[in-house]
């Protein structure tokens, strides 16, 4: 039987497509929807104007429960369960990254196609460190207890600034890919280094899966700080200075060190931009 997600989608522009896998509430069908998109994608049409939602965005599951702030006491990877809070919360970012990258695709008018086809790539990458994350998650055991994505509460700080920026592509791409998602090119290899220690097969495991996203989302920064100088040379901003305003003016969380000095160089950041963030 064809999946209802399936049907609703097919035969559509990219970026209406793109909507409506941002609409799409099971994360599973989300995923298969990202990736279809993305394998799809060069043979698509890019509508001029973005149509309208007809379903909440984004679409979310029941669960996990969303909380302004996890108040659950921090465990220790060391422990079956605390490694499952971990691959929880990081299986949530990527999630959420999912959203943001065809939220980008869908969005703002007036681009060039290759930047809707770029975050419907980077939407199909998001989506495979989710499939592996919570593939990993759901094998974990500890005695007669097992995992899924939506066990544990989480946060919804990543949509928030998406949301915050719906108005502005400029805002968008310096706040969303090339501040909150490079904060993972610095939050990694710490991570990394943590289950490193710990290591069990399922930490190694993670390990691995951490390999593949750090260098995908190099990436995906990359793609972001290509759009956001793209669009400051457009409007005749200084990449630099402007990048300052749009943290004041959002609100946006401050970068704050320690800082993946080679990642975020490999991702397109310049040594002044570099220089800025420690100022």
């Amino acid at each position: 039987m064809v999946p209802m997600w399936l049907l609703t989608i097919v035969g559509m522009e990219l970026r209406t497509r793109a909507l409506q896998a941002l609409c799409l509430s099971d994360p599973q069908g989300k995923v298969a929807a990202a990736q279809l998109l993305q394998a799809q994608a060069a043979t698509l049409s890019i509508a001029k104007h973005a149509q309208a939602p007809s379903a909440p965005v984004p679409g979310r599951p029941g669960r996990p429960l969303l909380v302004e702030r996890v108040t659950k006491p921090q465990r220790s990877p060391f422990t079956t369960d605390g490694l499952a809070t971990l691959l929880h919360t990081v299986a949530h970012i990527e999630f959420n990254a999912i959203n943001l990258a065809l939220d980008a695709a869908w969005r703002f008018d007036g681009m060039p196609d290759a930047y809707y086809r770029d975050w419907v790539r980077v939407a199909s990458e998001e989506a495979l460190h989710f499939q592996l994350l919570r593939g990993l998650l759901q094998e974990l055991t500890d005695g007669e207890q097992r995992w899924d994505y939506g066990d544990f509460p989480a946060h919804d700080g990543l949509w928030t600034v998406c949301a915050a920026t719906a108005v502005d592509v400029v805002a968008r791409m310096a706040l969303v890919p090339r501040t909150l998602e490079a904060r993972g090119l610095d939050a990694t290899p710490l991570i990394q280094a943590k289950l490193r220690r710990v290591n069990t097969p399922a930490a190694r495991r993670a390990v691995e899966i951490l390999d593949t996203i750090l260098r995908d989302e190099i990436g995906h920064v990359a793609v972001g700080n290509r759009w956001y100088r793209w669009l400051c040379e457009r409007d005749g901003l200084d990449p630099v200075a402007h990048y300052r305003v749009l943290l004041d003016r959002f609100d946006a969380p401050q970068p704050k060190p320690p800082f993946n000095t080679d990642a975020r160089r490999q991702a397109g950041f310049t040594d002044a931009e570099l220089a800025a963030l420690l100022q």
